[in-house]
Order: structure tokens, then C-alpha cells, then sequence
């Protein structure tokens, strides 16, 4: 079973940073592609970054890249999601989500567990 519980959200300024975290109570994290999403009021959910099982490859959405950064932690069941030179547009509820298989895909329908989000805010 997974069940994924984000944390870390919050109101920053922009220009600043928050790191979120996403952790599974299940016992096989540690075989899942995992991915983060957000939605803003009035808009679709939209790809933010995914990091495959092992770690050893990302894939990011154009408008985070080189802001961004997704690690995990499979000894803690745990993905990050490091967000630095956040902007007002980066406001969004942000979800964990996570998918079997290696590929790191972007569409939603394509990850089969996802989290409960938590609140990003960026003031201007």
C-alpha cells in the first residue's frame, strides 16, 4: 500500500526557497519512479519534476530547470523537492505522486498514487 503525505509548504518571498517533502508508510518506495506536480487555482495540474527509482536520473518540467531540484532518499521513504529562486507564478498546492516502472513521464494520469498537497505561496 502507498500512502504518500507531503510537508514543507508554506509563504515565502520571492527570491527565496522551500524544500518539500513527500514520505511513503508503504514498503516498497523504494521501486517507484516518483514524481511532483502543482496546481494553481483555475489551472491543470501540471508536471513540475520526477526522479527515476534508483535516483540516478531526473527529468524537469522547462519552467522550474535550474531552480529545482528532486532527490530522494530510499533508507527514509522520502522525496525532496528543493525550490530556490521561487516566483510569484511558482504559487500552487504541490503533489507527490508516484508511479511503477523506470520511465519518467509528466502526464498525470500516468502515476497511480499521489499525496493529499500541500500550499506553496510566493509573495511578490
Amino acid at each position: 500500500q502507498v500512502q504518500l503525505v507531503e510537508s514543507g509548504g508554506g509563504l515565502v518571498q520571492a527570491g527565496g526557497s522551500l524544500r518539500l517533502s513527500c514520505a511513503d508508510s508503504g514498503r516498497t518506495f523504494s521501486t517507484y519512479t516518483m514524481g511532483w506536480f502543482r496546481q494553481a487555482p483555475g489551472k491543470e495540474r501540471e508536471f513540475v519534476a520526477a526522479i527515476r527509482w534508483s535516483g540516478d536520473r531526473t527529468y524537469y518540467a522547462d519552467s522550474v530547470k535550474g531552480r529545482f531540484t528532486i532527490s530522494r532518499d530510499n533508507a527514509k521513504n522520502t522525496v525532496y523537492l528543493k525550490m530556490s529562486s521561487l516566483k510569484p507564478e511558482d504559487t500552487a498546492v504541490y503533489y507527490c505522486a508516484a508511479r511503477y516502472g523506470s520511465s519518467l513521464l509528466t502526464g498525470p494520469g500516468n502515476y497511480a498514487y499521489w499525496g493529499q498537497g500541500t500550499q506553496v505561496t510566493v509573495s511578490s
